[in-house]
């Protein structure tokens, strides 16, 4: 995915994988801004468990606030569409 883009995200870096997906290091080429994009597994997307294991994840990452930590922005399905 390194050199790809996701939206108006250009991937730049991978930053990690586990049990729920890859995060990737990215930048907004709206914001000129670095970001990190969460990418899970084509095979979730019809799994509606992991789908709401995943919405749970955002909603707990859009309540957190740190200067160290960029804000959460959205959350969307694989087809593309905000959930």
């Amino acid at each position: 995915m390194i050199g790809t883009s996701l939206s108006h995200y250009r991937i730049t870096e991978k930053l990690g994988a586990g049990g729920m997906g890859e995060v990737y290091r990215a930048e907004d080429t709206n914001l000129s801004r670095q970001v990190a994009i969460k990418v899970l597994p084509v095979e979730f997307a019809h799994d509606a468990e992991r789908l709401a294991r995943f919405e749970r994840e955002a909603k707990v990452l859009a309540a957190l606030s740190h200067p160290n930590m960029p804000p959460f922005l959205v959350s969307k399905s694989p087809t593309g569409s905000r959930r």
